[in-house]
């Protein structure tokens, strides 16, 4: 399966190191590189949504973190809403990509050709918890926890991402029902989709709402073995 953590956003941001100076002078600070300092607000948003307990993020935190001003966050965001949406962005590239990456996989010579796109729909549910393990602010994100109170589009959005997510897996479900030769292909993949998504939302509900105490791989292949 690949890799779930892409460049995680999460890591810790630090404010800008100063230059070494000459005895004497007055040291400098270094100017972020264009672009940089998006990602650096968007690292430092993803890490204050992981800390346990966290709740809503404020600009003025946010601002007091990176050791700026808030209308410097500003001008790079228009909103704090258009900061959510650079981590949404995040997500979705991410998850959609490694979905893309799992569904061009062919079975491997000597394997159940007819088995390969049930392994790909658990390979897809596993890789979202994993992405989410990895990434522990992101699930608050994915879950909506993060989003209450803020624009309404951002858990729209998000809402956008699990149908996408759910219409995935459908397509791999219905190829396996009509190999093992279903008679009503499309209805069983619905409901298994429908299952497995129900399953992934509960297993991120409950990481985010646990304070990441309880990680939702926990018996992870288990349960995909039993609802596959």
């Amino acid at each position: 399966m690949p890799d779930a953590e892409q460049q995680p956003l999460t890591r810790d941001v630090s404010s800008d190191a100063d230059l070494p100076a000459a005895s004497g002078e007055r040291p400098s600070r270094k100017r972020p590189k264009p672009g940089e300092r998006r990602v650096q607000i968007l690292q430092a948003l993803a890490t204050m949504l992981q800390q346990p307990g966290a709740d809503r993020v404020t600009t003025a935190a946010l601002a007091a973190r990176l050791d700026v001003s808030e209308a410097a966050l500003y001008r790079h965001f228009a909103s704090k809403a258009q900061m959510f949406e650079g981590l949404i962005d995040f997500i979705e590239q991410s998850v959609f990509t490694l979905i893309n990456q799992i569904t061009e996989r062919s079975a491997p010579p000597g394997d159940d050709a007819g088995r390969t796109p049930f392994k790909q729909a658990a390979a897809i549910a596993a890789m979202l918890l994993q992405f989410a393990e990895r990434n522990p602010g992101m699930s608050r994100v994915m879950v909506g926890d993060a989003l209450v109170f803020e624009n309404e589009r951002l858990q729209q959005r998000m809402n956008q991402f699990f149908d996408k997510v759910e219409a995935a897996l459908r397509q791999c479900l219905r190829a396996g029902a009509e190999a093992a030769g279903s008679a009503t292909p499309t209805v069983d993949a619905q409901v298994r989709a429908s299952m497995l998504i129900a399953f992934v939302l509960g297993r991120l509900q409950r990481f985010a709402r646990s304070g990441f105490s309880r990680p939702p791989s926990e018996h992870l292949d288990a349960c995909l073995s039993r609802m596959l």
